[in-house]
């Protein structure tokens, strides 16, 4: 069963679709960066009639207006998450995907290169747990 949580207005706006409100609402609410077929199965899991052409069509509009974030990564399908600064540790070997709690690096990359920085995707590689048993 999907919970759903509340989110200010500025976030879910009045003009949003009830899809694309769901929609944000899972990605909004959880903690493993769903994919486009995770977040469908969990809409359904819930009770909820959406098409999976309806989640994809909504998460590129969520996306453009800023309301989601989309991860991309090669040979992976893309994941969603909060439009929150921060970044992340992804397993080398299987795609895991964790949050990396670090500050704000924003003053010192604009320091370093000298403009101002709109936004920065730090994603650091590593080897979860359960790919370095499997060594």
């Amino acid at each position: 069963m999907v919970s759903y949580v509340s989110f200010p207005w500025t976030v879910l706006r009045i003009g949003m679709t009830k899809h694309g409100k769901m929609i944000a609402q899972v990605v909004l609410a959880s903690h493993d960066h769903p994919t486009a077929q995770e977040i469908y199965q969990r809409i359904r899991e819930s009770g909820a009639h959406i098409s999976i052409a309806t989640v994809y069509n909504n998460l590129k509009v969520l996306v453009e207006d800023g309301v989601l974030c989309k991860l991309s990564m090669d040979g992976a399908p893309d994941r969603y998450d909060k439009p929150t600064h921060h970044s992340h540790l992804v397993c080398a070997r299987c795609g895991k995907l964790l949050d990396l709690p670090l500050r704000d690096l924003t003053d010192v990359l604009e320091q370093e290169v000298g403009k101002p920085i709109l936004s920065y995707d730090l994603r650091v590689s590593y080897l979860c747990d359960e790919c370095r048993e499997k060594e």
